[in-house]
This record gives structure tokens, sequence and C-alpha cells, in this order.
């Protein structure tokens, strides 16, 4: 596969991902998530799909430079998209967790561990790739972000 063939391919899989766990959350958007107690720091919900979409696109062409690296680097890369897959499927899990089971206490919980997956793959990907590296660090600033969110929410509506 080329270059781009890679990214593109990456960044069809993030897309679906982040669309799969936008099915999750949909419903208690309008259902359970308005009826919360949230801080003034919340933004408004439409913020949220554009923000999550240049992510994942962000985090695929991250994942592409680095996957295109494998022939001349092969076990770096093998552990970096093992941290990135581990990730990606750590990113969907807190939608299910906060807003399929309406958990923010688990969700909290949970996202310190994406946050430190997150974090990790930044580290391995900046090593191979630094642009891969610096597209992560949106993505990573945006954990952080949610992960104070999440947590004012919990404390808030505990």
């Amino acid at each position: 596969m080329n270059k781009i063939t890679q990214i593109l391919s990456i960044v069809v899989t993030c897309i679906a991902i982040g669309y799969f766990s936008g099915i999750i959350t949909r419903n208690s958007v309008t259902t359970w998530y308005p009826l919360l107690i949230k801080p003034s720091f919340n933004p408004p919900n439409w913020v949220f799909a554009p923000v999550w979409s240049m992510l994942y696109i962000m985090m695929g062409i991250a994942a592409g430079l680095v996957w295109d690296r494998i022939d001349f680097e092969k076990e770096s890369v093998k552990k970096a998209l093992q941290f990135f897959a581990v990730q990606l499927a750590l990113n969907a899990l807190w939608s299910y967790l906060f807003f399929g089971l309406k958990n923010p206490m688990l969700a909290g919980l949970e996202i310190i561990v994406l946050w430190l997956m997150v974090y990790e793959t930044y580290v391995q990907f900046a090593k191979i790739n630094k642009i891969s590296g610096y597209l992560f660090i949106p993505y990573l600033l945006w954990v952080s972000f949610a992960a104070v969110l999440n947590g004012s929410i919990w404390w808030l509506n505990r």
C-alpha cells in the first residue's frame, strides 16, 4: 500500500469508530445529558462533532505516517500502532461508559487510562515521525479537557 492509501484507510477507520461512538451518544445527548448539572466551561453540544471529526482525521493521518515507516522501523512501528489501536478502543469505550451506561464516575476512571494511552501513543509516534507526534498534541489536549469536564460533571451530579 502506498502512503496515501495507508493514511486514508486509517482515517476512515477512525471516523467509523467515531461514527459508532456517536450512535451510542446520540440518544443520551437529547434525553439524559441535558438533565445533568454541567460546569460553566462546558462547551455547547454543537462543538463536539466538528472537534472530534478533526481529531479523528488528525489521528488517522498521524497513524498513516507512522505505518508508512514499517519497512524501515518494523518493531517500533508495530509497537506504536498497537498503542494507537488500544487508545482508539478506549476512546470508543469512554462513549459507552459515559453515554451508554450513563456512568460519569466509571467513564472518569477510564478516561485516565485513555489519557495515559494517548500520551504513550504520542511518545511512540513522535519517535518515528515528528509530524505524527505534532498531530497527536491537539488530541492529547482535548482528552485532558474532556477528563476535567468528565470529572466536573461527575462531581456536580454525585
